[in-house]
């Protein structure tokens, strides 16, 4: 057996191998992983169609100290008045993320005059719907005016412009949406687009930007459950796209306002009318896109799931069994494209009268969905003759009734919604990223603690596009020795929650699906160098 050196530009771990693979790399065992918090010298196996057994050959550890700066640090503090208000400031943590909001990249147009005891900056936070901004503007205010030498604090918040995590290759009109959250069931009678419209109007009270999409096309609801004053959808003949109509500032879409009241046609030409209506609609900067999805998991909605950058689904369902049986489908459907399912709303689960409370539809369906799929969040709307009128009346409960128990229960969802959705970004956004210092690729999927690093070349190697492997006959067309050993990604970018685009520098643009990036053999035990503060 012969032990190589990698080169010296991946000083920090060592390649075993018995011979050179020729065309097939071997794969890692998935269910081994790595402890990033666990640092030592880094080996990984790698063998052929004809070397099949794993080599595991021990290495002395090696103790190191991490480089862990922070901004704020008393250690690396330089004194000045910066340091003392973001320090100040670094006290403050979010709790969706587990971090304080200096490092989060929040203070923007930080301005300080030490002579005049004034300080003032700007909290630039993932979505104006955030539900804690005003805690955020408080206690940045009071961290601050703690210091000896302010007198004065002005504090200024915004939110992040909108855009989706990767835009580069979606339609024009979804290019400036941030979070796009399907509101489904699968079923049809239980009450999804009332959730849906509830929601969306939930969250513009909470001071985001939003949209509505009724995805229906054989039996829109959406005209219906709104009253805008116009009702009729107007194309922009320049730029042949389609303005929507507003109704209390959220932007609405549905086929039932092109003036064709119910679509009567086959599968593929309804696909066709949602993508258009869709994508070529000038939906503007928005923070959230609503879709009331249609009932099934056919054509229809496998087609919104694959054109849309889905960021999050709502499953709305109903006390009995037969709508589990329903829903189940729908959570399943969502789980192979990737789509994560945030929270279950139960829709006409109880009543109260006589001082009881009563459940006319059973107990339960809800709460199976929860343990089954593990979804997080489960809400209770509650049998309502209000929720149904408002809803025949064109105008939402949330808005006929901003302070009723229904309007409550709109409220925790609104901000379970936000909540998962700044999460899910941010773990989509710092899924797969690139450390310079160890020449490795660092992966963590999304919903999983599992995090391991990969090899750069051996990523680019196990590509599997046409043109690394002939789409005919399976033959591999990039051979090992084509691809150099100290090869770096130039940029990594997510491609919603299945994959991320990485870029060579032969210009080539690999598409690495999470599920792949798994099956791929791994660096073991990798060690941060040691930085001296």
């Amino acid at each position: 057996m012969q032990v190589l050196q990698a080169p010296s530009s991946s000083p920090y771990f060592s390649i075993q191998t018995s011979k050179a693979p020729q065309r097939t790399w071997g794969l890692l065992p998935s269910s081994v992983s790595v402890n990033s918090s666990l640092f030592s010298t880094l080996h990984f196996s790698l063998h052929s169609q004809r070397d099949q057994h794993l080599l595991w050959t021990p290495h002395k550890r090696v103790t190191t100290r991490a480089a862990s700066v922070e901004v704020g640090d008393s250690s690396v503090s330089t004194g000045t008045a910066e340091d003392d208000v973001l320090k100040a400031l670094s006290q403050i943590i979010d709790p969706d993320f587990g971090t304080d909001i200096v490092t989060c990249g929040f203070v923007k147009d930080l301005l300080i005059d030490k002579a005049l005891g004034e300080v003032s900056f700007r909290l630039e936070l993932t979505t104006p719907a955030c539900p804690i901004k005003d805690v955020f503007e408080q206690k940045a205010n009071e961290v601050v005016a703690m210091l000896p030498w302010v007198k004065n604090v002005k504090v200024t918040m915004s939110a992040q412009p909108a855009r989706p995590i990767y835009a580069e290759q979606l339609p024009a009109g979804l290019q400036t949406i941030s979070n796009i959250v399907a509101v489904s069931s699968c079923k049809g009678g239980v009450g999804k687009s009332t959730v849906a419209v509830n929601l969306a109007y939930t969250l513009a009270d909470m001071g985001a930007r939003v949209g509505i999409f009724d995805a229906d096309v054989y039996g829109p609801s959406l005209p219906t459950m709104v009253s805008p004053e116009n009702r009729l959808l107007v194309m922009n003949p320049e730029k042949k796209t389609i303005i929507p109509t507003e109704y209390l500032g959220v932007k609405l879409i549905s086929f039932g306002f092109a003036g064709q009241g119910r679509a009567i046609m086959r599968g593929p030409m309804v696909s066709g009318v949602i993508n258009q209506l869709l994508t070529t609609t000038e939906w503007g900067e928005l923070d959230y896109l609503i879709i009331d999805m249609p009932p099934g998991t056919g054509d229809i909605q496998l087609t919104l799931c694959q054109v849309v950058p889905l960021t999050a689904a709502v499953i709305v369902t109903t006390p009995q069994k037969l709508s589990f049986i329903d829903v189940a489908k729908g959570v399943r459907m969502f789980s192979k494209l990737k789509v994560p399912c945030v929270a279950v709303v139960e829709n006409m689960c109880h009543f109260d009268a006589d001082g009881k409370r009563y459940y006319p539809f059973g107990r339960g369906s809800g709460s199976q969905v929860v343990q089954q799929f593990g979804i997080p969040h489960l809400f209770d709307l509650p049998i309502r003759p209000t929720l149904s009128a408002s809803g025949d009346s064109g105008m939402p409960e949330v808005v006929a009734d901003p302070q009723g128990e229904v309007s409550k229960i709109f409220q925790n969802l609104g901000v379970c919604v936000v909540q998962q959705c700044a999460k899910i970004r941010q773990q989509v956004s710092t899924a797969v990223t690139y450390d310079k210092s160890i020449k490795a690729i660092k992966v963590k999927v999304p919903d999983s603690k599992e995090e391991f690093f990969l090899h750069p070349a051996t990523v680019r190697r196990n590509d599997r596009s046409a043109q690394s492997v002939d789409e005919w006959t399976g033959e591999q067309k990039l051979q090992y020795g084509d691809v150099p050993e100290d090869i770096e990604p130039e940029e990594i970018r997510p491609m919603g929650n299945y994959a991320v685009s990485i870029t060579w520098p032969d210009g080539f643009s690999q598409i690495a699906p999470y599920d792949q990036l798994q099956m791929i053999e791994r660096l073991v035990d990798v060690f941060e160098p040691s930085v001296q503060a």
